[in-house]
């Protein structure tokens, strides 16, 4: 029997079992709640997509809440719709969503956001109400082997403030009690280099920064270490380019010309609920188009002439897996942990190469703009503040032509104290000897 796309369930159980729609109490007034059903046009994989959403207090609210999913327009007047109903309408209307960041948003909502404030009425939010799920999020902190992060708290925050937003444009709400909430203060963590005295901390104590990156030996230590693995390639990609690990599995023979000494970055690939698939870059500024140097054409030729058959030239993905599909990004991260441990050089992330990357591009002496292509970042100002670890041997620079500078500032002094100085000594000698030759006429 097919289900009605407006129906009326609870949860009490009969004979040990759920009754759910065959509650022979369902008719009275108050008992369970109002539900929908609908299906969605199919998506892009042709998957069918059915929503069932619950817990309205009326059916009245039910028909609104499946109505404006389907296109209609929704009554304030009318609406009875809790703050966790609403977002999980709101996320069934983002279809523009990545994936990723559909993951993010579906992960807050379930985890945080509805759990403190889903059964509150739409209309009834105050930033009181918010202010104290944050203050509960900050006290539970305390016992989790995982603290929150402020960051996690600002991302937490931006969800419902986007929630929120949507339910002001659909006229639910007036003002969104988001937007005045106060969090925890807190930095973003700043890349820090594996000096000596650092590795030295960390093998006595164990402790490591969050975010680090390799002096450009350490760098090289890994790479000479990891030089006969298959996968040599892409790490050495990563460190000199500053690719994306998505971006590095995603390379393909077509997007190499190795004559122009270039390569096009034009997708990347990600891990999916269990599956590799292959998707457009982050951004659209990710699109780019970089110059490759002699080490890494080198390489790249390498990897070409172990997959050149005595046919045609080799297809598909450059770095692949047994069955010929693009490496996994989890696996690479993986075995880039497992290779590090080998080398016995301190930990980084993978991800950290290409914050290495760009410290050591400008270390190099690169410009600022130049680092900023080479990661495909949209604004100069993201490069400068996340990307842009000083190393030793650029803050060693910077200190040596600011002293030059000031001792060549002191030696033009001097020698202009010293001109003025021989000058009026010559005027002193002038006029005495003047003075002398009227004395003997």
């Amino acid at each position: 029997m097919r289900r009605a796309a407006v129906y009326k369930r609870c949860g009490c159980k009969t004979r040990g079992k759920a009754g759910g729609g065959r509650c022979p109490r369902l008719a009275d007034r108050g008992h369970g709640s109002w539900y929908f059903s609908l299906e969605l046009p199919c998506g892009r994989d042709g998957r069918r997509h059915r929503v069932r959403r619950g817990g309205f207090r009326s059916r009245a609210a039910a028909v609104q809440a499946r109505a404006y999913l389907l296109g209609a327009d929704v009554l304030p007047g009318r609406s009875a719709v809790t703050v966790g109903q609403w977002l999980d309408i709101w996320l069934e209307m983002r279809q523009t969503l990545s994936f990723n960041t559909r993951r993010l948003y579906t992960q807050q909502v379930n985890d945080y956001l509805k759990p403190y404030l889903g059964s509150v009425p739409l209309r009834s939010l105050t930033v009181a109400r918010v202010q104290a799920m944050f203050v509960a999020f900050a006290r539970a902190n305390a016992k989790r082997q995982r603290p929150l992060s402020p960051a996690t708290f600002v991302r937490i925050r931006g969800t419902l403030h986007a929630a929120l937003n949507g339910a002001i444009r659909v006229g639910l709400i007036e003002r969104n009690p988001a937007h005045l909430v106060e969090l925890p203060s807190g930095r973003r963590p700043r890349a820090v280099v594996w000096t000596n005295a650092r590795v030295a901390h960390w093998r006595a104590t164990g402790e490591r920064p969050p975010v680090a990156v390799w002096t450009a030996r350490q760098t090289a230590e890994f790479l000479a270490h990891a030089r006969e693995h298959p996968m040599y390639a892409l790490y050495l990609a990563v460190a000199l380019l500053g690719l994306r690990r998505g971006e590095a599995t995603g390379l393909r023979w077509c997007d190499l010309d190795l004559d122009g000494e270039v390569v096009q970055i034009s997708h990347q690939v990600q891990d999916r609920n269990g599956h590799t698939v292959v998707c457009p870059p982050k951004t659209e500024s990710s699109v780019r188009t970089l110059a490759l140097d002699h080490v890494l054409i080198a390489a790249l030729r390498t990897l070409q002439a172990e997959r050149r058959d005595n046919v045609t030239e080799p297809i598909g993905f450059l770095f692949t897996n047994r069955h010929g599909g693009p490496l996994s990004p989890g696996y690479v991260t993986h075995t880039f942990t497992r290779l590090v441990a080998e080398a016995g050089l301190p930990p980084i992330r993978l991800h950290d190469l290409r914050h290495g990357a760009a410290s050591l591009s400008l270390a190099a002496g690169n410009d600022l703009k130049v680092v900023q292509a080479m990661l495909g970042h949209s604004s100069i100002v993201l490069t400068a503040d996340t990307y842009t670890s000083v190393l030793p041997c650029l803050a060693h620079s910077a200190a040596e032509a600011t002293a030059e500078l000031v001792l060549e500032a002191a030696r033009n002094a001097a020698t202009s104290l010293r001109g003025q100085a021989g000058k009026k000594h010559a005027r002193r000698r002038k006029g005495s000897r003047s003075r002398g030759k009227k004395a003997k006429k």
